[in-house]
């Protein structure tokens, strides 16, 4: 099984702000809902991170060793965001918030496009399958590749990012069969946040 974690809340977060490469730690409450994550999983037997100190924090959690001695792989970094990075929503030009839902291989200036982060996360993916198959293979990352990942589950086009929500701390399950060639998979979860109840606002 692949199983897909959102890291806990930063602060950058709960200013709703876009975050994409810039690294900011877990606020409290991330920190907290890191632990609900790791409560909820339980044993695992690999964690792989995005390299960004977040992803990195959540991921240690889970395996109770140091955010440096995470496993990381680089494909599994947040979305670029370029010029957009560290911005609210409402600061991006309509026209450009359109263009970039209407055309997959458009990038925010200086920034990624969803079809490009789409490549490098299924890629990533694909190379874990084979270590999934009767194992538990937990992915610590970002709101943009989890949307990615789904896609990825359920073998269609990354369209679907505009189509669902992601809140911090999220689960995803994916049962994997077969090797990377030919294998089958099949979403369990999506979304699953009730690890943080009584934690308050995400």
């Amino acid at each position: 099984m692949i199983v897909v974690v959102r890291h806990g809340r930063t602060a950058s977060n709960a200013a709703g702000l876009l975050l994409g490469r810039a690294d900011p730690p877990l606020d409290e409450l991330g920190r907290r809902q890191a632990e609900q994550v790791a409560a909820a999983l339980g044993p695992v037997d690999r964690v792989v991170a995005s390299p960004l100190l977040r992803t990195r924090q959540t991921a240690a959690a889970l395996t109770g060793a140091p955010p440096e001695e995470v496993e990381v792989d680089d494909r599994l970094v947040e979305l670029d965001y370029g010029a957009w990075d560290g911005r609210p929503v409402a600061e991006v030009a309509p026209e450009e918030w359109a263009r970039w839902r209407s055309d997959l291989e458009w990038a925010p200036p200086g920034g990624e496009s969803l079809a490009a982060l789409g490549r490098r996360v299924r890629a990533a993916l694909d190379e874990l399958v084979p270590d999934a198959v009767g194992r538990t293979v937990v992915v610590v990352t970002h709101v943009s590749p989890i949307k990615a990942a789904l896609a990825w589950a359920l073998r269609v086009g990354d369209e679907v990012a505009w189509r669902c929500f992601v809140p911090p701390a999220a689960i995803m399950r994916v049962e994997v069969r077969g090797d990377a060639r030919r294998s089958e998979r099949s979403l369990l979860t999506f979304g699953e946040t009730a690890h943080l109840s009584g934690q308050g606002s995400p």
